[in-house]
């Protein structure tokens, strides 16, 4: 996989500038990407789709090498970000969203405001903020990290400085597939979240998961359900949330399918690229 393979882009959006690439040609998809990552993590999905599929993948507002204002976390404002690229810059009137880790609410947020334009919606090892009946559902055990990353100001404290040491847990803890991340791929991460004002972007996304809920389940609440198809993957090892995002998906949406990934953790992108392309295919084109 050369680097030439890839597009490099900005978009000046409404408050924010968005660097994107892109690869292939066809079907329109949008590939949103979570924390603590970057357009990067698609870099190995990319090349097995671009045949039938011209794919985006966006740096989300404050992350990689978009810019980062200082508000607007929200997966609601997230998700016009890259309607906005998409369908305002790019001219896509329809077109698909896949979204990982944080992408995923930011993937469910983008189909739920855009229902008509959106065909098909897959979300990858997080479910749905809000689609339980309590708690702050984003499933299964708590994770000592989500409460953490909400407390103001301390973490960015704690990790000024120490951003690969930080970082690199996360990596080399969320992994069911030893050997998925070599110590290049963990530099480039590590590049953009080391620049001002990124890790305390990265962390806004987990303090605006109240807000996230509370939007969410007013859309619930006024008995609104997913149209398009859905696809919900989990990793199905010791590291992943195996079956809880297509549960999730069932109850939110009319049309669900999808399960887990054997011997996966959470980084299905990077620990699994052949096996998640291969459903995404069967997925997008049926």
């Amino acid at each position: 996989m050369a680097s030439h393979d890839f597009t490099h882009q900005y978009a000046n959006l409404k408050g924010v500038r968005i660097h994107f690439v892109t690869m292939g040609q066809g079907a329109p998809v949008v590939l949103i990407h979570g924390w603590p990552q970057t357009w990067f993590e698609w870099r190995r999905v990319m090349p097995l789709l671009a045949d039938k599929f011209a794919l985006v993948a966006p740096d989300l507002r404050g992350l990689g090498d978009s810019s980062r204002p200082s508000a607007g976390y929200d997966k609601k404002t997230v998700a016009n970000d890259v309607w906005q690229l998409m369908h305002d810059h790019l001219g896509h009137n329809r077109f698909a969203v896949v979204g990982h880790d944080w992408g995923a609410p930011v993937a469910f947020r983008l189909a739920a405001d855009h229902p008509a334009e959106v065909t098909h919606l897959a979300m990858l090892d997080v479910p749905v903020p809000g689609d339980q009946s309590a708690g702050a559902a984003i499933g299964g055990t708590p994770r000592w990290h989500h409460m953490f990353h909400q407390v103001p100001d301390l973490p960015e404290a704690l990790t000024v400085g120490r951003e690969r040491t930080y970082l690199e847990w996360f990596f080399m803890n969320g992994c069911d597939q030893a050997g998925t991340f070599v110590d290049a791929d963990i530099a480039e991460y590590v590049r953009t979240y080391s620049q001002p004002g990124a890790m305390r972007a990265g962390f806004n996304f987990y303090r605006a998961l109240h807000q996230d809920v509370a939007d969410n389940r007013a859309t619930f609440a006024a008995g609104f359900k997913l149209p398009m198809p859905t696809l919900g993957i989990g990793g199905g090892g010791s590291r992943g949330r195996g079956d809880l995002v297509i549960e999730s998906l069932r109850r939110v949406a009319n049309r669900a399918e999808g399960g887990s990934i054997a011997d996966c953790g959470h980084f299905i992108p990077e620990e699994k690229p052949e096996e998640l392309a291969r459903r995404l295919r069967e997925f997008l084109i049926a």
